[in-house]
C-alpha cells in the first residue's frame, strides 16, 4: 500500500492537505471498530509527543462516527472526513486501523495493519523524539482490526467506477459462469414475469447516451420504498425493458410525473382495484422515436410503445418496491401493469391535442400519465350517422365504468378513432360538445342509482331514505365534472371501434393525472 496525496476537511470545514513539509503518520479509523477505539489514546500520545518532528493525520470514514470519536475521546488532533471513501479506496485500505509512516514527500516508509503492540511500540519509539505517555502494559498484545468501508461489497463497485471516471455507480452483481443471466434475474425478482435484457455495463452506457442528464442526478424519490431514482437506474431498467437510448427523455419525464403527490403512485399500485399508469405522449418526439399512434396503437407490435411503458413499470417495481404480494395488492391484476403507452395522432384530429388543452405549446413534447383500472374497452358503433347518436353511444358505454350505478366515482380516458372523429366533426362537434353529450345521456335520477334487489351496488338505500322526493328526482350525470372525460385521437383509418379506459378514484383521495414537458430536448 502506498499513501496518496489528499485534501480532506476537519470538523470545522477547514481543508487539510497531505503531504505536508515533514514526515507524517497517517492512520485510517472508523468509529464502530473496537480496535480503532483501542488505538485512539495511542494516537493522542503520539501527537502530543511528536512536537515539531512529525505531522499526524487521522482519517475517519463516516462523518457521524468522526463526531462520536471526537466527543468521546477529546483527541488533541482533528479527525479528517473521508466519508466519500475516495482516499481510503485510492490507498487500498482493507482493514482499519491502518497506520502509515511517510517521509516529507509523502512516500510510504512503513505501514501497519490492525494493532500488534510490539510493532506499534517499535515504530513510535523510533519516530517520536519524546517519551510517549502510554501505558503499554494495559494494551492488548494483538487486535485484528475491522474491514474498511471502502471494501464493503455494496460500495466497492461505486468507488471503482468513480476511480475510473465511469458514470456508472450502481452495484454490479457478479454471477457464476454457469448461471443463466435471464434465469438469474427471474430468481432475484427483477422481472415483471417476462424475460429481461441483461443490463451489462456496455448496454447501460449506451442507454445513458440517449439523455443529456448526469447519470447520478436524482430524478425523484419513488414510493413506497422511497428509493432514489437516478438517471443511471432509469437506464438500467430501460435496458431490461428492451428500450432504445432515444426513449430515455420520455422515461425520465414520466418518472418525475408519477412521483408527484398529485399522481400518488403508491396509492395507484397498492389499491386492490388494479389501477395502473397509462402514458400518453404528445408533440414532436412521437415521430422522433417512432411511437405508434395509428393502427394497433393500444396493442402489441411497436417497440417504443411497449418498452417505454414496461420500463416505467419495472422502475416502480425495482426502485419503488411495488411488487405483487407485497405492497401491490391488486385483486385480479391488470394487463396494463405490464405496459401501456401510446401517442396521440394529433395530425388526424381537428381538435386541440391533449397537451395543448393542458396549457402547453403545440411544439412542446409532453407526457401525460393517467391512472386507469380497466380498458381499453371497445365502443362499437358502426351505425350512427350523426354526432349526437355516436356521442350517445359513447356515453352509454362509459356508464359501465365501475358499474352503471357508480356516478361521480371516477374519470375516463376516451380514445376516439379516425372514422368516429369524422362522424363527430361532420356535425361540428368539439371536444366540449362530446363531453356535454356524454354527461347528458348518462344523467340518471338519483333514485335510479340506489341499490335494490337487482343490484346492491349504488347509493345506500338507508341514505336514500333520508333524501327528499326532489333530491331523488335530481338527474346525476356519470362524471362529476366534464373535465373528468379525457379525450385523445388514435387508431387506424378504418374501423368504427373507439376505446375507453376506466379510471380510479379521482382528486386528492386518489390520483390526479399529471402532464409534464420533456425538458431535455
Amino acid at each position: 500500500m502506498q499513501m496518496v496525496p489528499f485534501s480532506l476537511q476537519n470538523s470545522r470545514g477547514e481543508d487539510i492537505a497531505f503531504p505536508g513539509r515533514r514526515p507524517s503518520l497517517v492512520c485510517f479509523v472508523k468509529e464502530d471498530c473496537p480496535t480503532c477505539r483501542e488505538v485512539m489514546p495511542v494516537l493522542a500520545a503520539a501527537y502530543t509527543a511528536s512536537a515539531e518532528a512529525l505531522d499526524l493525520y487521522v482519517v475517519g470514514q463516516t462523518q457521524a462516527g468522526n463526531r462520536i470519536l471526537e466527543e468521546e475521546f477529546q483527541p488533541p488532533f482533528d479527525i479528517l472526513d473521508d466519508s466519500t471513501l475516495k482516499v481510503s479506496f485510492a490507498t487500498d485500505i482493507d482493514t482499519v486501523p491502518t497506520l502509515f509512516l511517510t517521509d516529507a514527500q509523502g512516500e510510504t516508509r512503513q505501514n501497519l495493519v490492525g494493532f500488534v503492540k510490539e510493532e506499534w511500540r517499535t515504530l513510535l519509539d523510533e519516530q517520536v523524539p519524546n517519551t510517549l505517555d502510554i501505558d503499554w502494559e494495559q494494551l492488548p498484545d494483538w487486535r485484528p482490526g475491522c474491514g474498511s468501508l471502502s471494501v464493503d461489497p455494496t460500495l466497492a463497485a461505486r468507488l471503482q467506477a468513480e476511480a475510473e471516471n465511469s458514470p456508472l455507480r450502481a452495484r454490479r452483481i457478479e454471477i457464476g459462469s454457469a448461471d443463466d443471466e435471464v434465469e438469474f434475474m427471474f430468481d432475484q425478482g427483477f422481472s415483471d414475469g417476462l424475460p429481461l435484457v441483461p443490463p451489462t455495463p456496455e448496454r447501460v452506457l449506451r442507454m445513458l447516451g440517449g439523455t443529456q442528464r448526469d447519470p447520478q442526478e436524482v430524478l425523484a424519490v419513488m414510493p413506497p420504498n422511497m428509493g432514489e431514482v437516478t438517471v443511471e437506474k432509469v437506464a438500467i431498467n430501460a435496458v431490461m425493458a428492451g428500450c432504445k437510448p432515444e426513449y430515455m427523455p420520455v422515461i425520465n419525464t414520466v418518472v418525475q410525473a408519477i412521483c408527484t403527490n398529485e399522481y400518488n403512485v403508491h396509492g395507484v399500485m397498492a389499491t386492490t382495484m388494479g389501477a395502473s399508469p397509462v402514458i400518453v405522449v404528445n408533440g414532436p418526439i412521437r415521430e422522433q422515436i417512432g411511437l405508434n399512434m395509428k393502427l394497433g396503437a393500444l396493442g402489441q407490435g411497436n417497440r417504443a410503445n411497449a418498452t417505454i411503458g414496461r420500463a416505467v413499470r419495472l422502475l416502480i417495481r425495482n426502485i419503488g418496491g411495488a411488487r405483487p404480494g407485497g405492497t401491490e395488492r391488486s385483486t385480479l391484476g391488470n394487463p396494463m401493469k405490464f405496459t401501456m403507452c401510446f401517442a396521440e395522432w394529433e395530425e388526424r384530429s381537428p381538435w386541440p391535442p391533449l397537451h395543448v388543452e393542458r396549457g402547453f405549446a403545440k411544439e412542446d413534447s409532453v407526457v401525460t400519465v393517467f391512472t386507469m383500472t380497466g380498458g381499453p374497452s371497445l365502443i362499437v358503433d358502426q351505425e350512427s350517422r350523426t354526432a349526437a347518436q355516436l356521442a350517445g353511444t359513447m356515453g352509454l358505454c362509459l356508464e359501465s365504468a365501475f358499474n352503471p350505478k357508480a356516478h361521480f366515482s371516477t374519470d375516463c380516458l376516451l380514445v376516439v378513432v379516425p372514422e368516429h372523429v369524422d362522424t363527430l366533426v361532420s356535425d361540428g362537434y368539439t371536444k366540449a360538445d362530446l363531453r356535454r353529450r356524454i354527461q347528458e345521456v348518462t344523467a340518471r335520477p338519483v333514485k335510479d342509482l340506489v341499490g335494490n334487489e337487482i343490484s346492491g351496488a349504488g347509493l345506500s338505500p338507508r341514505l336514500a331514505a333520508k333524501m327528499s322526493a326532489e333530491e331523488l328526482e335530481k338527474p346525476l350525470p356519470k362524471f362529476k365534472r366534464e373535465d373528468d372525460i379525457h379525450i385523445v385521437v388514435a387508431g387506424a383509418e378504418a374501423g368504427k371501434f373507439s376505446g375507453a379506459f376506466h379510471g380510479w378514484a379521482t382528486g386528492e383521495i386518489g390520483s390526479i393525472s399529471v402532464s409534464r414537458k420533456i425538458d431535455e430536448l
